[in-house]
C-alpha cells in the first residue's frame, strides 16, 4: 500500500467523481418524480453553476482524497487481512462484505425510517466497494504493475461511458413518463370551491361565474410582493394550453385584478397556484379542494415552497 499510494489515491478519487456524478443524475431523475408546480428555468443559475464548477471540482478532489485515505484504504487493508486470517487467502468479496460492516453503523444512526436507512446502507456500500475494488487492481501481486496515470486514464475512459450510460437512461425514463406531470382537468373538473385553508375561497360554477371571497392577490414585486384580499364575482376561463404544464385558469373578479393560476397536484387533489414574488424563490399561494374532515395532526395551508 506504502509503495503504490500516489496510484491508488488517484484511482480512487477519480472513482468517487464519477460516482458522484452518476448519483447526481439520479438524484435529479428522482426529484423529477415528485409533485411538484414546475420551476421555471433560471438561466442565472446555470451561469453561475459553470463559473463555480472549477472550485466544486477542488472540493470533490479534497473530499474524494479524504475518503480514499480514510475509508477506501483502511477497508483495503482490513479486507486484506480478514481474508488471510478468517480462509487463509485474500478474495474479492471481503471487500465488499467489509464495507458493508463498516458502513452498518453510520446507515443504523441516520434520522430516517428502515426502508431509507436501508436505501442509504445499500448504496454507500455498493459505491465504497467499487471504489475500492477499483484500487485493490493495483495492489495484487500477479497482476502487471499499473501506474496511477494508466489507471486514471482507464476510470476517465469508462466512467465517460458509465455517465453517458446514465444521462441517457434518464432522458428516456423521463420521456417515457417517469417523470412528474400535473393532472389533465376539464372545466367540469375545475368547479366548485377552492379554499387556501385560510379563510379565502374561490368558487367557480360550470357557466363561467367565479365568486372569490378573502382570496389573496399579491403585486408584482420581486423583494417584497404586497398582498390584498380580493372579495368580488366575476367571470373565469379554463385554457387547456398545449399540454399538462400549460394549463391556466385565468379568473377576473369585480374590482379585483386578474389571476392567472396554473395548476398541480394530483387528479384526486388538484391544486390551483400563483407564484409570489422572485419566480426562483419557489414560493407559491395555493388553493385546494376543502377537506371536509382531517386528521388531527393534519394542516392545510395557504402558502407552500416548492421542492428544488
Amino acid at each position: 500500500m506504502r509503495d503504490r499510494f500516489g496510484a491508488v489515491l488517484a484511482a480512487s478519487v477519480s472513482v468517487f467523481t464519477v460516482e458522484a456524478v452518476i448519483g447526481a443524475i439520479a438524484l435529479a431523475v428522482r426529484e423529477q418524480t415528485y409533485e411538484n408546480p414546475g420551476l421555471p428555468y433560471n438561466p442565472m443559475a446555470v451561469l453561475l453553476l459553470i463559473v463555480a464548477a472549477p472550485l466544486l471540482a477542488v472540493a470533490g478532489a479534497v473530499l474524494g482524497a479524504l475518503l480514499s485515505v480514510g475509508l477506501v484504504m483502511p477497508v483495503l487493508v482490513m479486507a486484506a487481512w480478514l481474508g488471510r486470517r478468517l480462509a487463509g487467502r485474500e478474495a474479492w468479496w471481503w471487500v465488499p462484505a467489509t464495507a458493508a460492516t463498516v458502513l452498518a453503523l453510520p446507515a443504523a444512526l441516520a434520522e430516517a425510517g428502515l426502508l431509507p436507512r436501508l436505501g442509504l446502507w445499500l448504496s454507500m456500500t455498493t459505491a465504497l466497494s467499487v471504489t475500492a475494488l477499483v484500487a485493490r487492481r493495483l495492489l495484487l501481486p500477479d497482476r502487471p504493475r499499473v501506474s496511477g496515470g494508466a489507471m486514471f486514464g482507464r476510470v476517465v475512459l469508462y466512467g465517460t461511458l458509465a455517465v453517458v450510460t446514465a444521462v441517457t437512461l434518464a432522458g428516456l425514463g423521463l420521456y417515457a413518463g417517469l417523470g412528474y406531470e400535473p393532472p389533465r382537468l376539464s372545466t367540469e373538473q375545475l368547479a366548485g370551491t377552492w379554499s387556501d385553508g385560510s379563510g379565502g375561497t374561490l368558487v367557480l360554477t360550470a357557466d363561467g361565474t367565479a365568486t372569490a371571497t378573502g382570496v389573496r392577490t399579491f403585486e408584482d414585486d420581486f423583494i417584497d410582493p404586497v398582498t390584498h384580499e380580493c372579495t368580488g364575482t366575476g367571470s373565469w376561463e379554463y385554457d387547456p394550453g398545449d399540454g399538462p404544464w400549460a394549463q391556466e385558469v385565468a379568473v377576473s373578479a369585480a374590482t379585483c385584478p386578474t389571476v392567472t393560476w396554473e395548476i398541480f397536484g394530483t387528479p384526486a387533489h388538484p391544486k390551483l397556484f400563483v407564484r409570489i414574488g422572485d419566480p426562483d424563490s419557489g414560493d407559491l399561494y395555493l388553493l385546494q379542494r376543502p377537506v371536509l374532515e382531517l386528521p388531527h395532526d393534519a394542516q392545510v395551508y395557504g402558502t407552500h415552497r416548492a421542492r428544488t
